[in-house]
């Protein structure tokens, strides 16, 4: 490093004059940052980022599992899409949440973006690929120019699935919102609820109580913050910075307060004298909101959901029923899920409109929660599935090798480790949770046996050399 920088120094010399004080200034701070790079500085990730260890990773492919076999049970194909994105394909569908957006540097050919969420693309992808109609899912990384924070992280998975096409009304929305409730019960997260409001009511409102058309967007996107805030600061920012008049932040204020269980709450928005049945675009969103509260009532999954007038979602393309999980445990994670109607979204990139409906999973909330609940059973999470171990006294490969490749050509889930203390091989099944083992010594191979160990039991039996097999198979299977 020294004669790097020696030579660094030569170069400088001659772009800059020798007698500039600027010039030894310049160089030093070079031999500083070549010299914290040197071997001895600990490594580390980017701020919002994270690396996930063996139990993390088992507690999350668990996940994953449970999550997709739900999205499969409703009959959705996996789509995969870039990571990045052109940036004109994600500028401007995100509103006020559009600087959040990655933009990678620019190469001297297309600009590009990390993609912001999984829905743009998906749009992108349909309008792209001429669908008429799809049940989709995806699960992948996405990325946000964020602040990190407990919970906030700048790289994170979503679980996406949606349905794009025409169908009778609230007929997709339906199946949407029961996949979110689906999913939660067979996490077994705690106990949820689902906020759920629709767009056009929202808009409604925003015109019952005075706001210009154009600032519909705007003001959504403050009344957006009502789960962080106080009414009282998002009245500040809808007067000082959105222009909205202190009597319309009133009686926006009034309003939001609106919720409760889905039937009462639609019951008493629709009663006699309701400026909500004298506004067009409420009365058709009321009549939406009846027909999918009665399905989910039917599908036992009303009891889940509250009618949450300030429940507002800031996106932009949002065109229709919107929805947010919250856990309504101790642990504090925010929302958990959250998605809507967007009908326009698909025509934004073509001249076809496909209307759409979906759910975006914000999975790393819930590893959060799984998380926790690990921690409070005081068990040992399992980072392996090896239901076998073969412990082979001595340094014979050999055998071992033929031993463990019979247990892996009839579907077994095996490792195998040589040593001449076989007390470290019972503790390391202890300690992953491998409920098996088979100890092979010269003693039992004199005697074409091998010794099979039930860990949990603590007991052993030996079984003939040519049925272990057999034998572990029957043992596995009745646990």
């Amino acid at each position: 490093n020294s004669a790097l920088i020696a030579d660094w120094g030569i170069e400088l010399s001659l772009l800059f004059d020798p007698k500039c004080p600027k010039l030894e200034s310049l160089v030093e701070k070079i031999k500083e940052i070549v010299e914290s790079n040197e071997v001895g500085r600990l490594p580390k990730i980017p701020k919002g980022t994270r690396d996930f260890g063996r139990e993390q990773m088992a507690i999350r492919e668990r996940a994953f599992s449970i999550i997709t076999s739900v999205f499969k049970m409703h009959g959705g194909v996996a789509l995969d899409t870039p990571v990045f994105e052109l940036r004109e394909t994600l500028m401007g569908k995100y509103g006020e949440d559009s600087k959040l957006v990655y933009d990678l540097a620019d190469q001297g050919g297309e600009l590009c973006s990390l993609r912001y969420d999984l829905t743009v693309p998906f749009a992108r992808y349909v309008a792209m690929n001429n669908i008429s109609a799809i049940k989709r899912y995806q699960i992948a990384k996405v990325y946000r120019r964020d602040n990190p924070s407990k919970g906030r992280y700048r790289e994170f998975y979503q679980c996406d699935f949606d349905i794009a096409g025409v169908y009778e009304p609230m007929e997709p929305d339906f199946e949407v919102v029961k996949v979110l409730t689906e999913l939660l019960d067979k996490l077994d997260i705690g106990d949820y609820e689902i906020k759920l409001n629709h767009r056009k009511l929202l808009d409604g409102m925003l015109e019952i109580c005075g706001v210009p058309a154009e600032k519909f967007r705007t003001v959504c996107s403050s009344i957006d913050k009502l789960d962080k805030l106080t009414f009282e600061e998002v009245k500040k920012e809808l007067v000082e910075e959105k222009g909205v008049s202190n009597e319309t932040a009133e009686n926006i204020g009034s309003l939001v307060k609106t919720r409760g269980p889905p039937l009462e709450v639609l019951l008493e928005l629709r009663k006699e004298g309701s400026k909500f049945m004298e506004n067009e675009g409420s009365v058709v969103a009321l009549n939406e909101l009846e027909i999918l509260f009665k399905a989910l009532e039917k599908a036992n999954a009303l009891d889940r959901i509250s009618f949450d007038l300030s429940l507002a979602r800031g996106l932009d393309y949002y065109t229709g029923v919107i929805y947010e999980a919250v856990f309504k445990g101790v642990t504090q994670v925010g929302s958990i899920a959250a998605g809507g109607r967007y009908d326009k979204l698909v025509g934004m990139f073509s001249n076809k409109q496909v209307p759409a409906v979906g759910v975006s999973f914000g999975i790393e909330r819930v590893f959060a929660i799984m998380e926790q609940q690990e921690k409070e059973k005081n068990q040992v999470i399992r980072a392996t599935e090896t239901e076998v171990l073969v412990s082979i006294l001595g340094k014979d490969l050999i055998l071992a090798a033929e031993l463990v490749n019979e247990l892996w050509s009839a579907g077994i889930k095996a490792e195998f480790k040589l040593t001449t203390r076989v007390q470290n091989h019972i503790k390391y099944a202890t300690q992953t949770g491998i409920p098996w083992m088979v100890l092979v010594g010269e003693s039992e191979l004199r005697d074409g046996k091998v010794k099979l160990k039930d860990i949990r039991a603590n007991q052993e039996e030996e079984v003939p050399r040519k049925d272990f097999v057999e034998v572990l198979k029957q043992r596995l299977s009745n646990p």
